[in-house]
């Protein structure tokens, strides 16, 4: 819709400049066109750029010999004020085709004001636009501006014919006013501003149209400096897309004048509200498609969001084309068709008061009148105000207010009293005596009690009660208090009841819920128990080192410290009956008995078909096997097996989707490569490869589940690299050295279990 718009005023623009062109030299529609495309092409104009030109410097010149009707003549005098452009930088050239675009959507000098702000803002910091016509008495009138408050636009609304003033030297002289040295110009001229000081350097170029000039439009900016001779080419363009606008804004159609007119004009102008006089504009359909403002308050341009402007004689969607999606708009033509008042609901209005911006409550209406409408804004009052505040409050907090009085026996609920209590309001408020009769039985007589000492001794009370509805059991509580007599005793209650279902569901969700997490969390600690007894009974843990087949084995584990899961980690190191020895590890995935059983099995099967005879590659190739016909079909485990042959100090390892070994050897740490391998339990058929080393006297050999170097937010890589650093950091080789290792790379919560296996091969002085 709004690229529609676009194309319709613009073609408009360009229809308007050909017309013009037509009537003045007597050119056919072709030729207007085709001139206004080779000055634009000349100039290095958009054709729409060229008419904005045209309709602003057009002045008549008469058809010389031999030329009328032959072309589009346009005499130099008409042109003499076109934009020259041509040497104009590019950037300026894309600015004012992008401004002449924008200028399409612009119907009014105010609306002017702000599109010359927008467009001047970014390219040269302008901070404020102001656009002043010509007087009859001489002086100048602001008819638009932007940037600027309504406080010192009233101020400077009307400027009488002074000297000493840039933007009337400026039309005089029909040339514009630079004011880039702040303190010459204020001894020159006078000064718009509060503080003066507040814009430190000025332009005021006239608008020139068919040779006069007749508006003036001013560019303020805060910061000091002359304006270079881009800007100054950039301005000079941008008066003259103006003159064309300027001229080219609709004015209203005439109306009847007579004394009827003028008396409802007169009558509106008195008023003190914000309203006005409508009369329907219908298509040939029949159908309302507008409403001309036949007379208005002056208040009424403000709502309408056209400050200053007079709304009288003009279109209503003109004024504010927003409306036709408005509540207000549906009520103007519900009222024309039914021929009842509308009321639309409150909204709120920033207006400015003595130069202070509020924010006030109006409520529209619409009432008929003859074939006319009246349309009113009525402003809510203080009281007003508070009694809306007041119905907001009782919605929102879901309460409403309750008065009974002891000696009449009368009493009075707010609606929303009503509501809660799910009683009709024609069925009139229930005496305090009878209130507890609403009741369920059960809360009846506590009600009863708090009644009766709030009436006989004015006790107030504060009582939660039940009531049944026809939408089930609704919480409600009732807190009153009594006025008594200058005697003490009590005249009057004053209470409110308040809905507190929500509430108290809340509460009973929350305590079962605290119930069920107890439950289960006993049911867990009991379960962790159970696996860590488990644990510890499958991992016996030695407090030192052992030696196997020439080698000092020491090992550890920590369970997670975050949760109450104990984990499937394991380990283990024995010597085979050939004199080898076997080191493992392994990790299978979740927690819980579950993992313990797993563990449980992988290693006691892992041993036994090694101790047989088995391959390290068939056993995991077995162990696989087993898992994947396990009950849980699902389990997963890594593991890495290591067979050491102390007669040739071969390692011989393979590895089940499980992190690689890590070698220390005269200093530097280095990871095994490792061999293929998938995670038991992911596939039917995996491969699953060897790989060996030579251990030499000193090597220091670690093995280790993942809780060691994985440790997030950080990547298991930087847990890699970390674990090599510490390890070839300076340590001492004696029995329990794998403490200082494990404080270095541990957190202080652990989020996993840890399993490490620290072999050692003796050196050379060490046998």
């Amino acid at each position: 819709m709004d690229r529609l718009r676009d194309q319709a005023a613009v073609s408009a623009v360009v229809e308007r400049a050909k017309g013009a062109v037509m009537a003045l030299t007597g050119c056919s529609a072709d030729a207007a066109g085709e001139q206004l495309l080779q000055r634009a092409k000349s100039g290095r104009h958009t054709l729409l750029e060229e008419c904005w030109i045209t309709l602003g410097t057009l002045a008549p010149v008469p058809p010389g010999p031999g030329r009328a009707g032959e072309s589009c003549g346009i005499g130099a005098p008409g042109w003499a004020g076109a934009l020259e452009q041509s040497d104009a930088p590019d950037d300026v050239t894309a600015a004012l085709a992008h401004l002449g675009q924008a200028l399409v959507r612009v119907m009014t000098p105010p609306e002017l004001a702000r599109c010359l702000l927008e467009h001047l803002g970014p390219d040269m910091s302008a901070d404020a636009v102001l656009i002043y016509a010509r007087r009859p008495d001489g002086g100048l009138g602001l008819i638009g501006h932007a940037g600027i408050d309504d406080k010192l636009a009233a101020q400077w609304g009307q400027v009488p014919p002074l000297s000493g003033m840039a933007a009337l030297d400026a039309l005089q002289a029909g040339e514009p006013r630079w004011l880039e040295d702040f303190a010459a110009d204020e001894r020159r001229y006078l000064l718009i501003g509060d503080p003066p000081d507040r814009w430190r350097s000025r332009a005021w170029l006239p608008v020139l149209a068919a040779g006069s000039a007749e508006v003036c439009i001013g560019v303020l900016r805060g910061r000091a400096g002359a304006f270079t001779p881009r800007d100054r080419t950039h301005l000079r363009g941008v008066v003259g897309l103006c003159a064309g606008r300027l001229r080219a804004f609709d004015t209203p159609p005439e109306r009847d004048t007579d004394a009827a007119t003028d008396a409802v004009q007169a009558l509106f102008e008195a008023l003190p509200v914000a309203a006005m006089l409508l009369t329907p504009l219908r298509a040939t359909t029949g159908e309302t498609e507008d409403f001309r403002v036949e007379a208005a308050t002056a208040q009424v341009g403000d709502l309408l969001g056209r400050t200053g402007e007079e709304p009288a004689g003009r279109r209503l969607l003109e004024l504010r084309p927003a409306l036709a999606v408005e509540p207000l708009w549906q009520g103007c033509l519900q009222v024309l068709a039914t021929g009842t008042a509308y009321e639309g609901e409150p909204f709120a209005h920033e207006e400015v008061v003595a130069g202070v911006a509020e924010l006030s409550v109006y409520r529209a209406r619409v009432a008929p009148l003859g074939d006319a409408l009246v349309v009113s804004w009525i402003r809510h009052g203080s009281s007003d105000r508070q009694e809306q505040r007041l119905a907001d409050l009782q919605r929102l907090g879901n309460l409403g207010w309750a008065n009974w009085n002891l000696a009449t026996q009368e009493a009075s609920w707010s609606t929303q009293v009503f509501s809660l209590l799910g009683r009709d309001p024609a069925h009139g408020p229930v005496p305090l005596p009878e209130v507890p009769e609403l009741a369920l039985p059960e809360d009846t007589p506590a009600l009863t009690r708090a009644v009766g000492e709030l009436v006989h001794d004015g006790r107030p009370f504060d009582v939660p009660f039940r009531i049944r509805t026809s939408g089930g059991i609704r919480h409600l509580r009732l807190v009153a208090e009594a006025v008594p007599d200058r005697h003490g005793t009590p005249v009057e209650v004053h209470g409110f009841v308040q809905d507190m279902t929500a509430r108290r569901r809340a509460e009973l969700a929350l305590v079962e819920s605290e119930r069920a997490i107890l439950t289960q969390h006993d049911v867990l600690q009991a379960e962790r128990t159970l696996a860590s007894r488990l644990q510890h009974a499958l991992l016996p843990m030695s407090n030192r080192p052992v030696h196997l087949s020439g080698l000092r084995v020491e090992v550890a584990y920590l369970p997670a410290q975050s949760g109450v899961h104990v984990g499937g980690d394991w380990f283990s190191a024995i010597e085979l009956p050939d004199g080898d020895a076997l080191l493992v590890v392994g990790d299978v995935a979740g927690h819980g008995v579950d993992a313990v059983a797993t563990m449980a099995q992988l290693r006691f099967t892992a041993k036994g078909m090694v101790i047989t005879g088995s391959s390290l590659t068939g056993a995991l190739a077995r162990l696989n096997t087993l898992l994947l016909h396990s009950r849980d079909s699902h389990t997963t485990a890594t593991m890495v097996l290591a067979r050491y042959e102390p007669r040739r100090r071969r390692l011989v390892w393979a590895q089940a989707g499980h992190p690689p070994p890590l070698l220390l050897r005269d200093g530097e740490a280095q990871y095994l490569r490792r061999p293929g391998g998938m995670l038991l339990g992911a596939a039917a058929t995996p491969v699953y490869q060897e790989a060996e080393c030579r251990l030499d006297p000193g090597d220091r050999l670690i093995l280790y589940t993942d809780g060691l170097v994985e440790h997030p937010p950080d990547s298991i890589d930087r847990g890699l690299e970390q674990l090599a650093e510490a390890v070839a950091a300076p340590h001492g080789d004696g029995p329990g050295s794998l403490g200082p290792l494990l404080a270095r790379m541990l957190p202080d919560v652990r989020r996993d279990d840890v399993c490490v296996v620290d072999v050692r091969v003796p050196g050379v002085q060490d046998r």
